[in-house]
């Protein structure tokens, strides 16, 4: 079955004089009123619009966009606020990628009702996959708004769908001033996100200005419909779902060269005047960039866009690339500073993982391109411009986002310094740089591609042309979900009733069994808690017919709680549960305190802190969370002190349940800090100021949670610091740990605790100035050996041969070889330590000693690297003297 009949159905187009027709180049249907024989779709068409806009006014972004929301506004469709570009309420994806996505899984599933129907917005989104083309192509951006309007339909209840949609896109446009016979609606079946659709793009003088989806099918294996080589089947509600692009309602107004002209106008005149440069504002620059935007619309490669537009205006093809190459470095740094703002703005912290790496790999992409145009002006500078632009609000202020750029500028240039000499020792190795190496440089050592390709031309070789940078975008684009542990149930079962959300101080319970399968025990009801959201499981025992069987671990699928039961053969009749209390209110209290620790570093810190994972055990807690620098000791016993002073308040806690949206609305999607939980309604747990949705077991008040001692804050990875900590018995068992470590730390150097750190203190450096001495001694013992091996050395034309097996350490062996190569002679020592066979090789002048390596390493079966002087390795066996000695001997003959 194919979706032809979805589009012959909208009445609205035959109605109003559109005529469906096949297009000759690219084969696809199309609606046009008028005499158009094609669809004018890149690269059916071109650009038209450029110089010549079909607008009867020309918009600013703010203009525009009010422009839109009113229009829909004023035809009964609600406006509602942004949603963060942060995707905080989806497991799947980092950042969000279109209007729609505002409201997957939960509202499109028909599982949650939409916050407004219908609703109208304008979303800021990011999208990375084109990283390579934006500055490039005219059109290409990172941070987009898609400005959109929204009907949820459902069965027996439609808002509006198809003709509708397609009316009130065709009056919009109309209002604008564009021309009936200029508007083309284009067929293009959608898929995204397990969902399809028939589609509509409305070009409007070659540009697609918006997309009009009709989302009524989803993913299924028994589906008629077949999209994208996908099998889909109809969904019960329907959905519109429609994208305008704001940024192209603006250009298409202005009629401007490029995209980023008609957008960043301040911004590029600031980094116009701050690099110097002049020639991109002449006219002859700006015609030849109008004339590579149109080309690139038609798909024209970049390569050979110089030489098509050098023909056309008669000019040299290489001062053509130079123009389109710069403009295109100044296009994309506009682009990049703006998304940056956005992503720092609304919470990212730069890291190496996450959604944290495409926040840092954005920010390092525009250092390069800075560096490349030599601004004068920082980074941050046309950020905060940006900002002021566009004048809208973030959780992030200003002033964070710019120690969190300085800290960047410094890593990112510690990395290059770092990994410069990796990528030449590489390079020098290698015939060719492929893609895979490129990204291995960007991935392990941060190295741009830009200075790989400079190091390997420096050296002659040749660099695979790829772009890197979108395809490092796409890896890291979407959320790794939590691998859980897979149980297949043979039955079907009901879901369990959870006790311990009715009372989680409840230890004893009585229950029906249900089911033994695997070792797994299913009842009717349960006060044991399952592992989830970071905390681990219950335990206890099972009493049947009065014997007792232990409850090792609990885990839930799908609502039903599982119970691995140890010693059992089979299980049924009524059971009583007894959950172990002890570990239970310790878990209850390290969860209330994760809460409680969150909340007072959010406090202190800002809103980009986000938790980035968590541990709750009986014996201590973890909690990971996003922040850009390290703590000092200070701070973290200041962080002890404020989360201390709200146990001590002893304030509720309490826990209830909300409809999704409406807690969304009242809350803010800082609720999903421990992740997203499924279902229409939520649990909201309010801990003191705190609240957040969660499905853990809590105290009843902060006083419950009693002391709670931080015991170590570490940066786990750039970006992360992992705090662990404790509570109550735990807090002073840990206490314990470490008075007992005081007091025998104490008591092995003979002192009072008071006074141990100048004690250690003075150790240390009486221990530092012995290795020194020692070191020295180690050095006066190479020399005196080495003398002796210079004294029984063989002889070749005069040059001191020497070859021996040692016993001594690697270490040894270097600082001897040292001293001989100083000394001109040639030669290997060997030692077999731990069962492993090390070499050392030495070359006084006119000689090499990897050379000798790799001779010794081909005859020993190993390898080794080093120095022209000195050279180290391991091989498999010990060779002998003799044989080490013929090769050292016929190495120097050769060279004679």
């Amino acid at each position: 079955m194919t979706l032809e009949k979805e589009y012959l159905d909208i009445s609205f187009l035959k109605e109003n004089g559109f005529v469906r027709k096949k297009c000759p180049k690219c084969g696809k249907n199309f609606w046009t009123v008028g005499e158009r024989e094609i669809c004018g779709d890149p690269p059916c068409g071109g650009y038209t619009f450029i110089g010549n806009s079909p607008f009867n006014r020309s918009f600013e972004l703010s203009e525009m966009r009010e422009f839109y929301l009113n229009f829909f506004e004023e035809r009964g469709h609600k406006r509602i606020e942004r949603y963060p570009v942060v995707a905080r309420w989806r497991d799947d994806i980092y950042l969000t990628i279109a209007s729609i996505a505002d409201f997957q899984p939960f509202v499109t599933s028909g599982i949650a009702p939409p916050p407004a129907n219908p609703l109208t917005i304008s979303q800021p989104c990011i999208r990375l996959d084109d990283l390579e083309s934006v500055g490039r192509t005219g059109r290409h951006l990172t941070l987009f708004e898609m400005m959109a309007h929204h009907a949820f339909n459902y069965p027996g209840k439609e808002i509006y769908w198809k003709n509708e949609t397609v009316a009130y896109c065709t009056e919009l446009l109309e209002k604008l001033g564009v021309k009936r016979e200029e508007i083309v609606y284009k067929e293009e079946p959608w898929a995204g996100g397990g969902n399809a659709g028939p589609c509509l793009e409305a070009i409007v003088r070659g540009l697609e200005v918006a997309t009009l989806v009709f989302m009524n099918l989803e993913l299924s294996d028994e589906g008629d419909i077949v999209i994208k080589g996908e099998r889909y089947r109809r969904m019960k509600n329907y959905i519109v779902d429609t994208g305008y692009g704001l940024e192209r309602f603006v250009w298409m107004s202005k009629g401007s060269p490029t995209v980023y002209d008609a957008i960043f106008d301040g911004v590029l005149s600031k980094i116009y005047s701050s690099s110097g440069i002049k020639e991109l504002r002449e006219k002859d620059a700006r015609n030849i960039i109008a004339e590579a935007s149109k080309l690139a619309a038609l798909g024209i490669p970049k390569d050979s866009l110089p030489f098509d537009i050098a023909r056309k205006f008669e000019i040299d093809a290489e001062e053509v690339r130079q123009i389109i190459d710069l403009a295109s470095k100044v296009y994309a740094l506009a682009d990049h500073t703006r998304c940056i703002l956005f992503m720092l703005g609304d919470g990212l912290v730069p890291s190496n993982a996450g959604a944290g790496y495409l926040a840092r790999l954005m920010i390092r992409r525009s250092l390069r391109l800075a560096e490349e145009l030599q601004m004068s002006c920082e980074l941050f500078d046309l950020i905060e411009m940006h900002k002021n632009l566009l004048g809208f609000e973030f959780e992030v202020p200003l002033d964070t986002i710019y120690e969190m750029l300085e800290l960047e500028k410094e890593r990112f240039r510690a990395s290059i310094e770092k990994g410069i000499k990796i990528v030449e020792r590489t390079v020098g190795k290698k015939k060719k740089i492929s893609k895979s190496d490129l990204i291995e440089f960007y991935e392990s050592h941060g190295l741009p591609a830009e200075l790989v390709y400079r190091i390997a031309k420096e050296k002659g070789v040749e660099v695979e042309a790829v772009d890197i940078y979108s395809e490092l975008a796409k890896m890291h684009s979407k959320a790794e979900k939590e691998k859980k542990e897979q149980i297949i149930l043979k039955k079907t079962y009901p879901k369990t009733l959870k006790l311990y959300y009715e009372n989680p101080k409840l230890f004893e319970f009585t229950a029906n069994v249900l089911g033994f399968e695997n070792g797994y025990l299913i009842l009717d009801r349960t006060a044991f808690y399952p592992e989830s959201g970071g905390q681990e499981s219950d335990s206890g025992y099972i009493i049947l017919n009065g014997e007792k069987f232990r409850v090792s671990k609990v885990l839930e699928i799908d609502g039903i709680v599982l119970h691995k039961i140890e010693g059992a053969g089979k299980m049924e009749g009524e059971v009583r549960g007894i959950v172990d209390s002890e570990k239970r209110l310790r878990h209850m209290r390290h969860h209330s305190a994760t809460h409680l620790l969150l909340y007072t570093l959010q406090k202190l810190y800002g809103k980009h802190i986000w938790q980035a994972g968590a541990k709750k055990e009986a014996e201590k807690a973890r909690l990971d969370v996003t922040h850009y620098k390290k703590l000092s000791e200070e701070e973290i016993r200041k962080i002890e002190m404020l989360v201390n002073k709200e146990v001590f308040a002893n304030k509720p806690i309490e826990w209830f349940w909300m409809d999704r949206i409406e807690a969304e609305k009242k809350f803010g999607f800082r609720l999903y800090q421990g992740g997203v939980p499924p279902g229409k309604d939520i649990r909201i747990v309010r801990v003191g100021d705190d609240v957040q949705a969660c499905g853990g077991t809590h105290c009843s008040s902060t006083g419950e949670i009693g002391l709670v001692k931080i015991l170590s804050v570490d940066a786990i990875q750039d970006g992360i610091l992992r705090f662990e900590f404790a509570a109550a018995e735990a807090a002073l068992d840990a206490i314990a740990k470490m008075e007992s470590i005081l007091k025998e730390s104490s008591k092995i150097l003979r002192v009072e605790p008071k006074v141990l750190p100048k004690t250690v203190e003075r150790f240390f450096e009486e221990w530092k100035e012995q290795r020194k001495e020692i070191e020295r001694l180690k050095e006066e013992l190479a020399r005196v050996k080495g003398e002796s091996l210079l004294r029984n050395a063989e002889d070749f034309n005069s040059i001191k041969v020497v070859v021996e097996i040692l016993s001594a350490d690697m270490s040894e062996l270097i600082k001897i070889g040292d001293y001989l190569a100083k000394k001109g002679a040639v030669g290997c020592l060997m030692t077999k330590s731990e069962g492993k066979v090390f070499v050392v090789t030495f070359a006084g002048k006119d000689y090499d000693a990897r050379e000798i390596m790799r001779e010794v390493g081909n005859y020993a079966k190993g390898s080794g690297g080093g120095k022209r002087e000195l050279a180290q390795g391991a091989v498999a066996m010990l060779p002998s003297r003799e044989e080490v000695l013929r090769i050292v001997f016929e190495y120097l003959a050769r060279k004679a």
